[in-house]
């Protein structure tokens, strides 16, 4: 992991195309502004996992063939 230090207005690059600003900082908390591409998805980690355990339960879940004919 790469530990790099910012003021506010400050910003870092992720590649060509990615900018992180740090927009204020109060107490413990820090607020990011991010200019990515509209292509590149952007999610908070929590909703990130928690979008891939829905994938994983989505996947093992045994969907019989009336039940998938009946999504449509």
């Amino acid at each position: 992991m790469l530990a790099l230090s910012r003021k506010v207005n400050e910003s870092i690059m992720i590649g060509h195309d990615i900018e992180i600003t740090v927009l204020e900082i109060k107490g413990e908390q820090v607020k990011l502004g991010i200019n990515a591409p509209k292509s590149v998805p952007l999610y908070r980690k929590e909703i990130y996992v928690q979008i891939q355990e829905a994938n994983k339960e989505a996947v093992s879940a045994d969907a019989s063939p009336d039940v998938l004919k009946d999504m449509f």
